[in-house]
């Protein structure tokens, strides 16, 4: 019977390394699939706020737009001059790209990114991390 008993243990300590595990690897992948939402998620898209120089003491101020930009006025086929109507010039560009600086979000420097067709209409958006 003592045999048994560090077999148990062993188990017992195996079955909850599997679900602490299990547990820590939904945790992880879950945030990592709403990280956009809990960091560029808050504010509706302010064209004045928008066009203002950084601020020292805001940061991601632009970041808080771009979630509303992305899903609310962002439209697939969209003309790269109406981009630029409503979001002003871009901090970059290259070819079918062109970059908007969102600012340091959670202590790196972010972006958004829109890609557009040879036609110059907008394809899609996407938060970049720099």
């Amino acid at each position: 019977m003592t045999a048994d008993k560090p077999m148990k243990t062993l188990t017992w300590l195996a079955v909850g390394f599997g679900v602490f595990t299990l547990l820590l690897t939904v945790v992880f992948f879950g945030w990592w699939a709403m990280k956009d939402r809990f960091l560029f998620g808050h504010e509706p898209y302010d064209p004045v706020r928008w066009m203002a120089p950084a601020s020292p003491d805001k940061p991601c101020d632009r970041g808080d737009m771009a979630l509303d930009l992305q899903h609310r006025l962002l439209k697939p086929g969209m003309s790269r001059a109406q981009v630029t109507m409503l979001l002003g010039r871009p901090a970059w560009e290259e070819g079918d790209q062109i970059e908007y600086e969102l600012g340091v979000c959670l202590w790196v420097v972010h972006g958004l990114r829109l890609y557009f067709d040879r036609d110059g209409r907008l394809v899609h958006s996407a938060i970049a991390q720099h």
